[in-house]
């Protein structure tokens, strides 16, 4: 995690913590000329356009007057969407039964992606069943192994 990264999210946490709100992720990256700082929360029913802006005039507001970053940027509050990324442990926890991707740093008998269904986390290891044409399989992979895991919506 960046300084700044890392900055934000001791700024933020105290504003969505006020409103009930679960930090998801944040991000700072440099797109073309810009850079962008997005800042990606959420709750159980989901949020609204409202919080957003909540969230971003008071952030913004915190950014001013500790001013971690030297240059112009543009900060985006959202919600991560249907596809939102897994990251914590709770986050696993919570999408147990839902459809995943799952990216390996590592291939596991061969393949470095998979998705389906995540059948069960428990101690550290996703258990996830997929298809393999009409066949299903289950594999169990290490939480170390994971590089990158999300949400997947399915249009079937």
């Amino acid at each position: 995690m960046s300084k700044v990264t890392e900055t934000v999210e001791q700024l933020v946490q105290p504003i969505i913590e006020k409103m009930n709100l679960e930090l998801v992720d944040i991000e700072y990256v440099k797109e073309g000329q810009s850079w962008f700082l997005r800042v990606y929360i959420d709750k159980e029913q989901g949020v609204d356009i409202e919080e957003c802006g909540l969230v971003s005039e008071q952030l913004s507001e915190k950014l001013d007057e500790v001013d971690p970053i030297p240059h112009n940027y543009f900060l985006e509050v959202s919600s991560p969407g249907a596809e939102r990324p897994l990251k914590k442990v709770r986050d696993y926890e919570r999408a147990v039964g839902k459809r995943v991707h799952v990216k390996l740093y590592e291939p596991i008998d061969g393949e470095k992606e998979f998705e389906g269904t995540l059948v069960s986390f428990e101690d550290e290891e996703l258990t996830v069943e997929y298809l393999v044409k009409t066949r299903k399989k289950q594999i169990v992979i290490p939480l170390e192994k994971v590089a990158k895991a999300r949400l997947a919506v399915s249009f079937s």
